[in-house]
């Protein structure tokens, strides 16, 4: 595939099934293509935690779209190529629990790709492959927990690997959009 979505979400509250914020970056031929972001009204309630780790607030949250409003702007762009995330389980599940909260038509499946999983297996030098240790040691800006920047430093990681030869469909496997998943 010549076409990724680096994506990468930011919850609410510990439930981690509704979204507060998403950040998306097209990878195309190599480079960045196109970016996206946005606060998610996420009509649910806010963690202490997760509003000193994101610094989204319920006030800033609002006034923003909610999932299904916002749907219809993004999954043009989510539906055009390859899923990527930085520990992708976390963002496919919490994107599935939104899809399936709101009742919004999707496949059983799609394909993604985890930049984390894919560097433990072709940068295994790493100290840990963490975002934020990844992008301290490739050179790579990031506002940590920021959904746009953590998607555009997904993007950026994704990047790396491409000019290094890799072949990011080898690493490609299926998520069942419809079942219920537990994070390990």
């Amino acid at each position: 595939m010549e076409r990724y979505i680096c994506f990468d979400v930011e919850t609410p509250n510990i439930s981690n099934d509704r979204m507060s914020a998403i950040g998306i970056s097209v990878v195309e031929n190599g480079a960045v293509s196109e970016e996206f972001y946005s606060l998610v009204n996420p009509e649910a309630r806010f963690d202490p935690f997760n509003i000193q780790l994101t610094h989204i607030t319920p006030e800033m949250a609002a006034e923003a779209p909610t999932f299904p409003e916002l749907w219809p702007t993004i999954a043009p762009i989510m539906r055009s190529g390859l899923l990527v995330a930085h520990n992708a389980q976390f963002d496919m599940s919490v994107l599935s629990k939104c899809l399936r909260h709101y009742k919004i038509p999707c496949p059983d499946s799609v394909s993604y790709a985890c930049t984390c999983r894919i560097g433990k297996k072709l940068a295994p030098w790493m100290p840990d492959h963490k975002l934020d240790t990844m992008c301290r040691e490739l050179f790579i800006e990031l506002d940590h927990h920021h959904a746009g920047s953590d998607a555009r430093a997904c993007a950026e990681i994704l990047c790396y690997y491409i000019r290094k030869g890799a072949a990011i469909g080898d690493f490609s496997r299926p998520y069942s959009l419809k079942e219920t998943r537990t994070l390990k």
